[in-house]
């Protein structure tokens, strides 16, 4: 499976269930690599997109520990092992956990790949992901040039578990 996730210079990712920034050249990347995959999020990520709904043309997995939790056009699971059922049907290059923090460290045992667009600034967090560049069971396999969105530096680094 693949992790997506933008981090700041610290590896936060959110603060008050909210994204640090959001970078077109970012949301476009995430776009081309998870359009016609299935993506894997949380219920409080889900509650953060437009109205609240899955996104388009990707099959949407949510995890939610409320039995009574149900969302159209989404295939909701209980538990991590519900899960990891669940995504056997497909092909697991397809398969993308997009957050949040909380989804993001339960499943990143289960990943191999981690698309990390890196940004080059901190900021006032209060979510953050494990720091690959410190977990000896991570290598980087490709890093970007850098891009630029105002003032803004990014790139997008792909990390690969070590075999």
């Amino acid at each position: 499976m693949n992790i997506i996730v933008a981090v700041d210079s610290n590896w936060a990712i959110g603060n008050k269930d909210e994204l640090l920034v959001r970078i077109p050249g970012d949301h476009k990347n995430f776009r081309e690599m998870t359009t016609g995959k299935v993506v894997i999020l949380g219920r409080k990520t889900l509650s953060t997109f437009p109205q609240g709904l899955p996104l388009k043309n990707r099959t949407n997995i949510v995890m939610s520990h409320d039995p009574e939790y149900s969302v159209k056009d989404a295939i909701v699971v209980r538990s991590v092992e519900e899960l990891l059922e669940e995504v056997k049907k497909y092909d697991t290059q397809d398969v993308f956990v997009i957050g949040g923090g909380t989804i993001y460290k339960q499943l990143l045992p289960f990943c191999d790949t981690a698309h990390i667009t890196k940004i080059d600034y901190s900021y006032e967090a209060d979510t953050y992901f494990p720091n690959l560049d410190e977990d000896p069971e991570w290598e980087i396999e490709t890093d970007s040039d850098e891009q630029t969105y105002f003032d803004l530096t990014y790139r997008f680094v792909k990390y690969v578990r070590k075999k």
